[in-house]
């Protein structure tokens, strides 16, 4: 749901008490694979023509909004997509961390879900149920607590870099699915069984602030903005593979 749709500003304004950093959290625009189903994980799949599409309207969405930084992971897909945002942003530098990677889905990168159920029966089903009890198998496979680990020692660092400024800044972020709702898990207090209670759409916005810097506990102020992409307070997304 878009949480800002009904108030006629782009963004809910941070409180006068906060002392920041304002997170804007972004998933990349749609792939190929996205549409198609497969799942990508690192595979360094670019955004298909609909994509840029989004990456296009979510630039327009925040074209007057500040932004103070940016960083993004460093596959191609969340990389385009911060970089048609930052084209309303002259003078801001895009720093890439790898971090920020989608989850390694291991030998089920590149499948659709009906060959995954055909060589790993059940094992899909597990991970629609039962997402933290899967360790993703093969060579580059993660689990969910590793995917924590590395997602939120990536958002901390950043945080801490922008905490403790003379004015509160706001800091563009942009990444996939899997380390979206880990991080949005994070901010809420919740662990990887959560991990399915968050949707991030293609080209979803999502705000977090900081009262008082990295040390101070998060408020989510806004989850999986998509109005941009569509005119509906409603996700209409593909919901296509991780």
């Amino acid at each position: 749901m878009n949480l800002t749709a009904h108030m006629g500003e782009t963004l809910p304004e941070m409180r006068s008490r906060y002392k920041g950093p304002r997170m804007l959290l972004v998933r990349h625009g749609e792939t190929e694979w996205n549409r198609q189903g497969r799942f990508q994980g690192q595979i360094d799949i670019p955004l298909n023509e609909n994509g840029k599409r989004q990456g296009e309207q979510a630039a327009a969405f925040l074209k007057d909004v500040q932004i103070d930084a940016a960083v993004t992971s460093s596959l191609s897909r969340p990389k385009e997509t911060a970089e048609l945002i930052l084209r309303h942003h002259s003078g801001v530098a895009l720093a890439e961390m790898d971090e920020l990677k989608e989850i390694g889905h291991g030998e089920w990168e590149g499948m659709y879900e009906h060959e995954i159920e055909a060589g790993y029966p059940g094992m899909l089903q597990q991970w629609q149920t039962s997402p933290e009890t899967v360790e993703m198998p093969g060579e580059g496979g993660e689990n969910l607590e590793q995917v924590w680990e590395r997602a939120i020692a990536a958002w901390n660092q950043i945080v801490a870099q922008y905490s403790n400024t003379a004015k509160p800044v706001t800091v563009l972020v942009a990444a996939h699915d899997a380390i979206n709702k880990a991080l949005l898990c994070h901010v809420v207090g919740l662990g990887p069984a959560a991990f399915w209670q968050f949707k991030q759409g293609n080209g979803a916005v999502s705000v977090i602030d900081y009262p008082n810097g990295v040390e101070s506990a998060p408020v989510l102020t806004a989850s999986n903005i998509t109005i941009h992409l569509s005119g509906s307070i409603f996700d209409k997304t593909a919901a296509g593979a991780l």
